[in-house]
């Protein structure tokens, strides 16, 4: 059979914009990089591709105590390169699509990357876009957000700035990264609002999409009573919608009475967006109906596609979205792929185990812990749902560098 030159080309072409690995890792954050430490330890060097866009690697649930004026944000930064397993091979791409049938991944430059196996932890997508009048408007009109590193820093000046006036802090109706953090930025600033006396010129208004304060039950009795004893109104069901900027007026839909919608006005509005899983995940096969990688929640397997794995944000296992829970799903997602790899049955559980490091105050922390039961499974031998400083400790001064040099590196 004689080819044209072109068609030559044409399948050189098409050979230079495919590489294939062993295992691919879609995503460099937490859950990636744990994965990848974990892998790089077992499988030949370069055998494990991660692919990541980002240059700098965050260590995100620090920006509570950024937007709390305790930290500056670059202490929650490192280097992506720094953070990568020298024996895994860092592809700075942005994915495009996945086609699980062909075992393709294709990013943005053209390259097709063709996998044994992949993993997939892309992290959550901030959908900002969702809350009509919100964009360009953060460090504006009273307007801030913990939720990126590029809005953290408006947080503690808007907090310093507040005089008196209506605090509203939102959680939206959708999943998002750490349930608790929505409250956490509103406990610190009620407690600086005290410190500078003017806490009698000031309503603070938590309103929530969620039908409760958290989703352990254990837990949210704890965080109901932490609000009343501190003059703080709950109000749930209530999903934000809209804000008019320059009238401080924010819009929320009534998800307890469709298609009635509430109006408050506001001096502070600390925003947290609603979130869901990158685009690409949502359009992809790998996408359960609600778009969230379809995986069983014990094993961390692809309901469809055996050689697919996955944990973190944007998987579909029902619990609390933290690095804490990330930590415990990475050795059972490594463990479980060796074994595929070996051609054995998944073997090790997951138990939807997760933890939130809940701030009430400067100086007070309620470390809440559980599973997929909801009931509590915790780590100390006391009362995790009181108000300790020692778990405050904790997490300032003992949970990042355990993060950086620990759960990065795969050792816990």
């Amino acid at each position: 059979m004689i080819h044209s030159t072109k068609e030559k080309t044409n399948f050189f072409a098409d050979i230079s914009r495919m590489r294939h690995y062993q295992v691919v890792i879609v995503g460099g954050g937490a859950a990636g990089v744990s994965v990848a430490a974990r892998l790089c330890r077992i499988l030949e060097f370069g055998s494990v591709a991660v692919v990541e866009p980002s240059t700098v690697h965050h260590y995100q649930p620090l920006w509570t105590l950024v937007g709390g004026g305790i930290y500056p944000r670059e202490f929650s930064e490192r280097r992506e390169a720094s953070v990568i397993p020298e024996k895994a091979e860092w592809l700075h791409e942005t994915v495009a699509g996945i086609d699980p049938k062909k075992n393709e991944v294709f990013v943005q430059s053209g390259l097709r990357l063709r996998y044994d196996y992949l993993v997939v932890c892309p992290g959550m997508q901030l959908d900002w876009e969702k809350i009509e009048g919100l964009k360009g408007n953060i460090g504006k009109f009273g307007i801030c957000s913990n939720y990126s590193y590029e809005t953290v820093q408006h947080t503690w000046p808007t907090i310093e700035g507040f005089k008196s006036g209506k605090a509203l802090f939102t959680h939206p109706k959708t999943p998002i990264k750490c349930g608790g953090a929505p409250q956490k930025i509103m406990y610190l600033a009620e407690s600086t609002f005290r410190d500078r006396a003017i806490r009698q010129k000031a309503e603070i208004h938590f309103v929530s999409g969620m039908a409760d304060s958290f989703t352990a039950p254990h837990y949210a009795k704890v965080l109901d009573q932490v609000m009343r004893d501190r003059g703080i109104t709950a109000h749930y069901h209530r999903n934000l919608m809209a804000i008019r900027p320059e009238e401080r007026i924010a819009v929320f839909e009534r998800l307890d009475r469709p298609g009635e919608y509430e109006e408050f006005d506001y001096t502070l509005l600390h925003v947290t967006p609603p979130m869901s899983a990158p685009d690409f995940i949502k359009q992809s096969r790998l996408a359960n109906d609600a778009g969230w990688v379809d995986v069983d929640k014990h094993t961390l397997q692809h309901s469809t596609y055996p050689n697919v794995f996955s944990l973190g944000d944007a998987s579909s296992l029902p619990t609390s979205k933290t690095a804490a829970a990330i930590r415990r799903q990475a050795p059972v997602l490594v463990e479980n792929l060796l074994s595929v790899i070996k051609r054995k049955e998944p073997h090790v559980h997951y138990d939807g185990y997760t933890s939130c490091p809940i701030v009430t105050d400067y100086g007070k922390l309620i470390l809440a812990e559980f599973a997929y039961d909801k009931n509590p499974c915790e780590t100390f031998p006391f009362d995790q749902s009181k108000e300790r400083l020692s778990m405050y400790l904790l997490k300032k001064h003992v949970l990042p560098p355990l993060y950086w040099h620990g759960m990065l590196k795969g050792r816990v």
